[in-house]
């Protein structure tokens, strides 16, 4: 998996911005991959990230970059402890509520709707994809909207022109760990 991925797809949650980003890269050997795993978090877990394998197909497998204490603060919310309980998650406990998306991920062909939770989507759009089947949306760009579309424009926004920025500073020969905010 090439540093150019992870800029292009997790910037935001490089910067510290966004809970999580999902990618899918392609790879030679499911080994190899996972050797590249564990070297990126090597780096990532220290800064407060985690990087995990959630799902392989064929030659390419899917990517889940996020930040462990912003998702303990993301699933902190009642709200969000009641959808996630709902469908059958050990909330209160975030790991697990993670390896049993991963599991989910694996036993299932499609996405689990609420893995937007995990990516650090806001709860109503979430749960506005889900009622609504994708459909009646005020807006879209990273993800749906049902709730705050301004906000979400904003945040949109401001996705965009991290990634723009942090891959023309990548091009530019910064290294991936100089652009990596780390977070106690």
């Amino acid at each position: 998996m090439s540093e150019e991925l992870l800029i292009r797809y997790c910037s935001p949650t490089l910067a510290g911005l966004k809970t999580g980003n999902l990618f899918t890269a392609e790879y030679q050997s499911v080994k190899q991959a996972m050797e590249e795993i564990t070297r990126l978090n090597q780096f990532f877990v220290p800064r407060g990230l985690r990087i995990l394998p959630m799902r392989v197909m064929g030659k390419r497998m899917l990517i889940y970059l996020y930040r462990p204490g912003k998702l303990e603060q993301d699933f902190a919310s009642p709200n969000v402890g009641d959808m996630l309980k709902a469908m059958g998650y050990p909330w209160g406990r975030t790991e697990q509520c993670v390896v049993c998306l991963f599991k989910r991920l694996r036993k299932n062909q499609e996405f689990p709707h609420e893995i937007g939770l995990f990516l650090g989507y806001p709860i109503e759009d979430v749960q506005g994809f889900i009622q609504n089947k994708a459909q009646h949306y005020k807006c879209s760009g990273v993800w749906k909207v049902y709730g705050d579309a301004d906000l979400a424009r904003k945040k949109f926004r401001q996705y965009r022109i991290c990634t723009e920025n942090y891959y023309a500073r990548w091009k530019e020969g910064c290294s991936i760990q100089k652009l990596t905010v780390a977070s106690h």
